[in-house]
Formats: structure tokens, sequence, C-alpha cells
């Protein structure tokens, strides 16, 4: 056993196990003895062997970190928890992650199939938007700071060497922090690096991904660098619909690169399987020195038309997964090699892809087309996929009278996004989808089996709930085993107008943590201001009794946000 597995750190932090280490440290499996939750710990063994002159730099880094990650408000961003001092050296307390690097994952399986490189990119991207706003740059983008966890979560790690707008640099004269093979062009010329720097990171990530191996890198570092600078690299051969979008995120010239809302969108048109339409004609690799035969940004043959391929998961991460634009339209996804189709039918924004992010329980979750288990451990989950807001539990299940009663042993749900609710008391809650326009919560008694789900998007894709709620079911008569229309009609919620949708299928045993017959309902309705709401429930066919009253005091008992 390493003779630091026991140890109490700072008082409070238990190490378990090492999970990880490099050159500047290593990362431990901890528990906190205070809040009786496992953690991470990062031990900068670097300062084991530092002059006392470097060990204040290395802190003061370490400290910088610490301020640049706590900077940063995003699901697709580790969260520091803590910074301390022991044994005259710093460690860092972080979200613990469970799951592999994306570095794993290539090391494993030799590549990444393009639109799942796509879809973790998606997430990358999101997490450097959220830290550039918040005055942070990344400068160490790689495959090995991308997190895949096996709660379906990617996330971007270790900001020890970013830059915050306001503090004076740490790094002395001279000294290159990153990566060298993710070095952008302009940083190895010695120039300041600024948002474009990250996103060249980020395209060169994922040509790592999908062709398993750097771009620019050769037999030195100095090679390396003047690589990146000097030379174009090879064509890729594995990038199908991809393939522009690394094309243009490598562009030498930072000015040329794509800006954040550029690079999602075509992120996630070539996560759908399509070349992305902004990349298409203005960016082109170079001819490929000893390539032929492939063409720029062509999908793959065999691939599934409308994105992610038919098979494969990543290890310890997520799987194969597509989704349906809809209410609650998160396709969950199976911890196996399962496809799982995405219409075909082209989407005005990024809704349709977005929206994987899933970490619903079942199938149906909401116009859903395929199923996963709701948290491999047991753990209900919270926002983000942390601690629940309140513990998982199946009581307080008092069941409404016929005409949507709120019962007195429901309460109020203040949700941190500004609607309010009555449940049972006891409920948890999970966000599953925060791409942008559309966000969506969960909240659920039992890990899933039943639960309410509330869709908010400020920019719905059709005029009006029923038409939405039409399409919708069009999609799922042709995907959901045994899909059955209970009832779908125009009606009036809270004077305005909406749709009320119903429907049963079964959910497959291969596919679903809670298989068999399912019902589910979900009332949809614009407000005056546009924003498009959907109240939805699903609970097994069997307690649909109890379910549909509860879903009429659920409706009774909505408040949308101020």
């Amino acid at each position: 056993m390493n003779q630091k597995q026991g140890l109490l750190v700072a008082g409070r932090y238990r190490l378990a196990d090492s999970i990880g280490s490099g050159g500047m440290g290593r990362v431990w499996r901890a528990h906190d003895e205070v809040l009786h939750r496992m953690v991470a710990v990062k031990e900068l063994t670097a300062a084991l062997y530092a002059s006392d002159g470097d060990r204040a730099v290395l802190l003061a880094r370490t400290r910088a970190e610490a301020r640049a990650a706590a900077r940063i408000n995003h699901s697709a961003v580790v969260t520091v928890h803590d910074v301390l001092e022991h044994d005259g050296r710093p460690w860092i307390v972080m979200e613990l992650v469970e799951g592999d690097s994306l570095a794993d994952v290539v090391r494993e399986r030799g590549r990444v199939e393009p639109a799942e490189a796509a879809w973790i990119g998606l997430w990358v991207l999101r997490a450097l938007r959220a830290a550039h706003a918040a005055g942070v740059l990344h400068r160490d983008v790689k495959p090995g700071n991308v997190l895949l966890g096996k709660d379906r979560r990617v996330l971007l790690t270790d900001f020890g060497i970013a830059q915050i707008e306001g503090d004076s640099t740490i790094t002395r004269t001279g000294e290159v922090v990153g990566s060298v093979d993710y070095l952008a062009p302009e940083r190895v010329r010695g120039h300041d690096p600024g948002p474009a720097s990250d996103l060249w990171a980020l395209g060169a990530t994922l040509y790592t991904a999908v062709e398993g191996r750097s771009p620019f890198r050769r037999t030195s570092p100095l090679s390396t660098m003047q690589a990146i600078v000097e030379e174009d690299t090879d064509e890729p051969r594995h990038a199908g619909p991809l393939a522009p979008v690394i094309a243009a995120l490598l562009c030498k010239d930072p000015a040329g690169r794509p800006g954040v809302e550029e690079a999602e969108r075509m992120l996630a048109e070539a996560a759908e399987g399509r070349t992305p339409r902004t990349a298409r004609d203005a960016r082109e690799f170079p001819p490929a020195r000893g390539a032929g035969g492939h063409t720029p940004g062509a999908a793959d043959p065999g691939r599934h038309p409308a994105g992610y391929p038919t098979g494969g998961t990543l290890p310890g991460a997520m799987g194969a997964t597509g989704a349906v634009t809809g209410p609650t339209a998160v396709a969950p996804v199976p911890s196996g090699p399962v496809g799982i189709p995405v219409p075909a039918r082209p989407r005005r924004r990024l809704r349709t892809l977005a929206l994987v992010v899933a970490l619903a329980a079942v199938l149906g979750a909401g116009a859903a087309v395929a199923v996963q288990k709701w948290s491999t451990t047991g753990d209900g989950g919270g926002p983000n996929g942390g601690p629940a807001t309140s513990s998982s539990s199946a009581s307080g299940s008092a069941t409404p009278g016929t005409d949507g009663t709120i019962p007195a042993s429901w309460r109020r749900y203040d949700d941190e996004w500004g609607f309010g609710l009555y449940l049972p008391e006891g409920w948890s809650r999970r966000v599953v989808g925060v791409p942008g326009d559309l966000r969506q919560v969960d909240y659920t008694p039992d890990g899933g089996e039943h639960f309410v789900r509330i869709a908010i998007d400020t920019s719905p894709d059709f005029k009006d709930a029923y038409s939405h709620q039409l399409d919708l079911d069009g999609q799922l008569s042709r995907r959901l085993a045994g899909y059955q229309r209970v009832r779908l009609e125009k009606n009036v919620y809270r004077d305005l107008g909406g749709s009320v949708w119903e429907y049963t299928w079964n959910a497959l045993a291969k596919d679903s943590a809670f298989p068999g017959p399912r019902r589910a309902a979900e009332e949809t309705y614009i407000s005056r201001d546009g924003t498009e709401y959907v109240i939805y429930i699903s609970s097994p066919a069997a307690d649909w009794d109890r379910t549909s009253k509860q879903f009429k005091a659920v409706l009774q008992g909505w408040q949308e946000p101020r």
C-alpha cells in the first residue's frame, strides 16, 4: 500500500487511492470527513524538488488555478472546492469525476468516431465559452484535460496555468506553459494568447481524438513547435464531417479562426453527421502529403445519416447518442454499445444535439429515444451531477384527488431557475441539459423510475405547442417500441394556448434501467414573452392512476419564473 494512503490532509481529507499522476503532481481519491463525500485531491509533488523561490511560484500557480476555476460557473468545468497547504506544499481539493480522460480513451481505442468527438468538443467549447466570459484563458486544452465521466458528463479540468485578466503573469520570462503539441502558433511566436488560442488547442485535441495522434508532433519539442508555425497538418483520414471544423480551428492566423458561436454551430452539425454549412466551402485542408481518395468533410460510409454511429461507447463515458428535439427531448444514453437514432430533419438551432447531455433515467423522458440508468451509484444526484437538493426518497407520495388538489403533505420547491412547483417531500433534483436556449431539470423520488421534468425554451422552433407536439408524436411513433398515442389535443392552460400529449410505449430491458410498459403526459404552452414551457411526467404504466392525479396537482401548483 502506498505510504500516503490513509493520510489525513489538513485534518479533513483522508487519502484513499491514487487515480492519476503527471509531471507536476498526483491526484488522489479522498474522503471529506467533514461533509462526508468523496473528492479528488491534487498533490503538487513538484514542490518536493523545488527551490524556495520555485516553490513560491508553484504556490502562486496553485492559487491562480483555484481562482480561475472559482470564476467559472459551468457544469462542464471541474469544480474546485478548496486550496490548502500541507507539509509545506500546495494541495487542491476538487470535484471527483469518476471516469476516463479523452487521452485514456484514444489510447485504449486508437481513435474516437467523428460524431462522438464532435459531441465531446461541444462541451469543451461550452466550458471555454464560460471561462472566456469570466476572463479566464485555459492555455492547456488537450485530451488529458478532457474528462469523460461515468455519469455521461464531459468536463474540462486543470486550469493550473490559466491566465486571468487583471492578474499579473506568474510565469517567468521566456517560459512556455502548456503542452507543446497543443500550443497555438501565436503562442510559439511569443505573442500574448487570447481566446482563439484555446480554440486552436481544441482543434488539435479533436484531431488527436479522431486520428489517434496529435497533428504536429515531431521528434522533439523544438521541431514540434517549428511544425506548428511553419507546416500544414496532414489531412485527417478519419474525421468525416468533423474535418472542416478541425481545419477552421487550426487556422494559423487567430483572426481567421471561427468564434465560439460559429464553432458551436459547426460542431453541432458535425455531431449529427452533416458537413458544417459554414465551413464546407470556406475552409479546406491543404493537399495532404501522401494522402488521397478522401474528400475533406465527407461523411464516412455506413454512418447513420443523422448523426451518431451505431455501436461503440466511450469506456466509462457516454455511448453513441442522439436526440429528438422537443420539450423534454434529452436522449438518455445507455451504458453499452447501443446506437441511438436522431431525426434526419435539419433543425434551425442547436437543440437537436445539445440535449444529448442527458442524465435522465428512462426511455421516453419526454420524447426521448433511448434509455439509461439515472445513476450507476444509486445516488439520485443533483444539479450538474452534484448532490441532490433534497434526499432521494419514496416518502410523501400522497395521491391527489381527481380534481388535481395539491395534498397538504406536498411541499413547494423553489427551483434555482426561478420557477416553483409542488411535489411530495423528498424528491431529488437533477439538471439534464443546459445547452443555452433550452434548459431541462428533473425531479424524482426513486432515481428516475417516476419523475417530473420541466423544460424551458426561450427560443422555440414551433409557433405553437400543438405543432411542436404533433411533430414529436410523428417521430416517436417510428422510434419507440410499442408507441401508442393516448391523446394529443389543443387546450388552454393559464389563459394561454397550450397542448396536452399523452402516450404509452414499452421500455426495452436492453436499454432501460426500468424496463416494461411506461406512460407519460406533458403540458406544453408558450408564455406571453414567447418562452415555451413543458411540464412532463412519466412512470410505469401500472402506476398511472396515481401518476395522472399527481400530474394534475403539479399543473395546479406550477408557477412560471418571475
